[in-house]
């Protein structure tokens, strides 16, 4: 029945039909009952998720609340425990006083030697004691003498040698006392006047858990909107950034738990900023680099239409018409390389590609014979030891490119591109070199900014992006990059990569007077 109900609910909700799958359950012989929530989940729904209230409760009155049910809990256990021990003390002490009167009646009637002197015993018993009845039968006689008091129940021994018994008749407090000897005496006393401490004790105890939970709630209150400041604070600023759209940090104050959010917080503005700030430089470099090939672009195409016009068809020479085609088209090629790169730069900027484990030689590999199909008139010397990276393969196929690609864009015709990878234990270096003009030492910090061209680089094809993208991938995959001199004096480009080899290697040494890299153990150096 429940499995069918259970289907029936989840064909209303998702529309899906469950016909012909078999959810009755032939074999119970009953429905079986929901479970009850215990104390604790009503509790929690209710004072802590607000579900039985019929509102939300903020976070604030919903500490105030639980604190006030745990400490009236806290509270009413205590009365509790304190009314029961008040409760039997009282109890106690009227035993104990019936105890030793009823000790002493005893061993008085034992001299007695008769029921008339023990009768005037008992009644002398009874105007010393007015408010205890009392009764007593001799050793030597099976009669009692005195009041009514119905005399048995469970005896006790006590430690003077007579057996007790003590019970609660008809709203009095009876005790027996019986001697070896046969002596019975039997007290009773009335228990209203212990009842009414009782409830005075009750009344007294109600009061203070009246008070303690009032008290104990003004002061939840206190203290959670003391400690909710912090969060009112981070609120307010959350309000505030949304409303000026300005990412300031939060001042932060102490060492709890409120400053690490406050600090985690002002880790995301930061985060924010430096964002919004790459992407305003990446609009403005674009628009600024946009805008000299669009303006250019259309001027020939003006010219070409102008041109092309019935009345000054016969006006300019092929040859012009052609150097304009040509211009145009070069134009186009530069403006596609341009957004081309744009688009990886702003795609390396928001990146959350899961990484995968790689092989480097092989994407080193691929790139090299890239380069060589468009630059045939230059030699490319490559060395690969195998190498896994674990990193984005998009960024890390174009990384190597773009590195390989500049090489060969500045060696001459017959130069030489010399590529290798030398791989250690936990570390695998790429040198690439060429055979150009080389970058001026004060230069080489410079080559890794977006759009950054030298003067020789300005008669170059290119954007002035493919070095910053190199930048950008190796950043993003712990991968550190150093421009040096290489042995033609060209451009050399050292990239350290961490990672591992796919099988145990031999560590390879690195040459005194490198460019500093991480070390490895035993000071490893490359060639």
């Amino acid at each position: 029945m429940i499995l069918r109900q259970s289907a029936d609910h989840f064909e209303r909700t998702t529309g899906i039909s469950l016909e012909g799958a078999d959810v009755s359950n032939e074999s119970a012989e009953q429905e079986q009952e929901p479970p009850r929530p215990n104390l604790p989940t009503i509790l929690f729904d209710t004072y802590i998720r607000g579900a039985y209230l019929g509102s939300e409760m903020t976070l604030r009155q919903q500490l105030a609340v639980l604190t006030g049910v745990l400490v009236a809990l806290t509270l009413l256990v205590t009365a509790s425990v304190s009314y029961w021990a008040a409760s039997t003390s009282i109890i106690g002490m009227m035993d104990n006083d019936l105890r030793t009167q009823g000790a002493m009646l005893a061993y008085d009637s034992q001299e007695m030697s008769s029921d008339e002197e023990l009768a005037a015993e008992v009644e002398a018993f009874r105007r010393r004691n007015p408010h205890i009845l009392a009764t007593a039968s001799r050793a030597e006689s099976n009669r009692f003498v005195g009041d009514e008091i119905p005399v048995g129940g469970d005896f006790a021994r006590m430690n003077y040698g007579a057996d007790v018994s003590s019970r609660t008749l008809h709203g009095n407090r009876v005790l027996v006392t019986r001697l070896d000897d046969g002596t019975v005496v039997a007290l009773s006393k009335a228990v209203d006047p212990t009842r009414q401490l009782q409830r005075s004790i009750a009344a007294a105890l109600l009061v203070l858990l009246s008070l303690g939970w009032i008290v104990s709630t003004l002061v939840a209150f206190l203290v959670s909107s003391s400690g909710m400041r912090p969060l009112r604070k981070l609120h307010l600023a959350l309000k505030e950034v949304t409303r000026t759209k300005e990412l300031k940090p939060l001042p932060v104050q102490g060492h709890d738990e409120m400053a690490r959010i406050t600090n985690a917080f002002n880790d995301m503005m930061a985060s924010l900023q430096d964002s919004r700030t790459r992407q305003a430089q990446l609009v403005a470099d674009a628009g600024h680099e946009l805008k000299t090939p669009l303006t250019s672009m259309r001027t020939n195409i003006e010219l070409l239409m102008m041109m092309y016009s019935a009345e000054r068809q016969d006006q300019i020479s092929a040859e012009d018409r052609a150097d304009l085609e040509r211009d145009v088209l070069a134009q186009m090629t530069e403006m596609s390389t341009l957004i081309g790169d744009l688009v990886d730069l702003a795609r390396e900027d928001s990146s959350n590609v899961e990484f995968e484990e790689i092989r480097l030689d092989v994407i080193l590999d691929e790139a090299v014979r890239r380069v060589e199909r468009r630059r045939p008139d230059v030699t490319f010397q490559f060395n690969a030891d195998p190498w896994l990276i674990m990193g984005d393969r998009f960024a890390m196929g174009r990384a190597p490119l773009n590195l390989i690609d500049n090489a060969a864009k500045w060696s001459p015709e017959g130069g030489t591109v010399r590529i290798s990878l030398k791989a250690a234990k936990k570390y695998a270096v790429l040198v690439v070199d060429d055979s150009g003009p080389g970058i001026a030492p004060e230069e080489r910090k410079r080559v890794f900014e977006r759009f950054y061209r030298s003067a020789e680089s300005r008669a170059m094809p290119g954007s002035g992006l493919g070095l910053a993208i190199v930048k950008q991938v190796m950043d993003r995959h712990g991968a550190r990059i150093f421009v040096e001199e290489s042995d033609d004096h060209g451009a050399r480009f050292r990239v350290v990569f961490p990672g591992r080899p796919p099988a145990v290697d031999e560590d390879i040494y690195f040459e005194d007077g490198d460019v500093d890299i991480p070390r490895l153990p035993n000071k490893t150096q490359l060639n």
